[in-house]
């Protein structure tokens, strides 16, 4: 099979775990907005904190992908397994600091200025996923390890089987039944504290008994903290978990800052957000692939193969792109009354949807992009260019244009300001990173080319 065909292959089944994943959101917000208004607003902004955290500290752990691809293409099983075991380290240390915050967020409600009114549900959603949290980080060590090993199809079929608990565990504690009173949006949090604690001991199960592992000798005796080793996955991993943090909180923050225009702005931006995190899947899914398959190929100490797997990866990345942008465009009424009954909330969303597919398009290359530098190990830069370009062009361009006024535009009191300009950041930071992606490309063909000729 030639590289397109692995990278679709890989890329296919891992989107359809992810989807299953997605689902769970698509499902809490499409059962919070049927239960009511209010619990609907209050799931959008404890979701944007949850996923805040969970996604930067979820970002540090899949750093570690390029790292274990190319301990399997190099042949270095024993390697790999004490790799392996030296990440639970590193995620025991996540886990700490995401409850810390998941469990005390005043201070972030308050300076974002919630709703007071708002707040006490978003606080008891947070208290519980903060306790679905080390599961979650724990089942993403596993699937790391199966994307860098290039056969996710275990995580996939425990991700889809997944929902199928999912989705009548946030019905029945969202709106109560069989002696269970009404939860509202903490129902929802229950319902995926739940299912994270399954997919964590699925995992587990699955780490012991399958042959596919036995190799790597994964179930060794924990060593002691290797901190020369702890030390290279913190320099991967840190500033790539920065860099998803200031993509996220470029992302979520926008509902926080959405939230003080009324439960109508919060409730339209839920959708938007969602249907956003919906699409990101495909170029998440394909970034992943063609990552594991050029570190891979890095490790085999084949840079001419690597090369070919990550310009296959961002051609197939930009068409997906330019396909689901198109078919946003013209669905984006179905997809807003898809996700709300209510009249005012689908008009609002609908008419906002013309944003998200703009910035779909943009995030379709820069996500394949910055998975491929971390294959080269170039992470920093990229978080320097979230850091200007999300949070000072879209984030608080969007703020100043909504709430101040900015350049002769606004204030405009709507969502609408934030996701042109985080549009129109994340388009500038596409082009840089398929710059800087390019000329690593470059440079290492180079070094190759000189070393043959030595």
């Amino acid at each position: 099979m030639n590289e397109r065909g692995i990278i679709l292959r890989h890329a296919v089944t891992v989107l359809a775990g992810q989807l299953a994943i997605m689902a769970f959101g698509v499902t809490d917000t499409v059962v919070a907005g049927r239960y009511s208004e209010g619990a609907l607003a209050a799931l959008s902004i404890g979701s944007a904190v949850f996923i805040s955290v969970y996604v930067a500290l979820m970002g540090v752990l899949q750093a570690l992908l390029p790292i274990w691809a190319e301990q399997r293409g190099a042949s270095h099983s024993a390697a790999l397994g004490a790799s392996v075991r030296q990440s639970l380290y590193l995620c025991a240390a996540a886990c700490v600091i995401g409850m810390s915050i998941l469990l005390s967020p005043d201070a972030i409600l308050r300076w974002t200025d919630v709703p007071e009114e708002l707040r006490g549900e978003v606080r008891r959603y947070l208290h519980i996923l903060a306790f679905a949290l080390p599961p979650a980080l724990l089942f993403r060590i596993y699937s790391t390890l199966n994307q860098s090993l290039g056969h996710p199809q275990l995580v996939t079929w425990l991700q889809v089987a997944s929902l199928a608990l999912k989705i009548p565990l946030s019905i029945w504690f969202t709106f109560g039944g069989a002696g269970l009173p009404a939860q509202g949006a903490a129902g929802c949090a229950w319902a995926t504290l739940t299912v994270n604690y399954a997919l964590f001991l699925c995992g587990l199960y699955m780490v012991r008994t399958q042959p596919m592992y036995a190799s790597y000798a994964l179930w060794r005796r924990m060593e002691r903290p290797d901190w020369a080793r702890l030390g290279r996955f913190l320099r991967l991993g840190i500033p790539a978990g920065l860099s998803i943090l200031v993509e996220v909180t470029s992302f979520t923050l926008m509902a926080l800052f959405i939230a003080r225009q009324g439960t109508l702005a919060a409730a339209a931006h839920q959708i938007l957000a969602n249907m956003a995190a919906v699409l990101y899947m495909v170029p998440l899914s394909l970034a992943i692939a063609t990552s594991a398959r050029a570190s891979y190929w890095r490790g085999a100490g084949n840079e001419a193969n690597a090369r070919a797997a990550v310009i296959t990866g961002w051609r197939l990345a930009t068409l997906a792109g330019v396909v689901l942008t198109l078919t946003l465009l013209l669905a984006r009424d179905q997809v807003a009354a898809f996700y709300s009954t209510n009249a005012q909330v689908v008009a609002l969303a609908s008419a906002l949807l013309t944003w998200v597919a703009a910035y779909h398009m943009a995030d379709a290359i820069q996500t394949l992009c910055i998975f491929v530098l971390r294959s080269y190990r170039i992470t920093f830069a990229p978080f320097l260019v979230y850091g200007l370009m999300l949070w000072g062009g879209g984030l608080a361009g969007g703020y100043l244009v909504a709430y101040r006024g900015l350049f002769g535009l606004g204030p405009y009191a709507s969502p609408a300001p934030f996701w042109a300009c985080s549009a129109a950041a994340l388009a500038v930071t596409a082009a840089i990173f398929s710059a800087l992606l390019w000329r690593a490309l470059q440079r290492f063909r180079s070094e190759q080319v000189q070393e043959k000729q030595g």
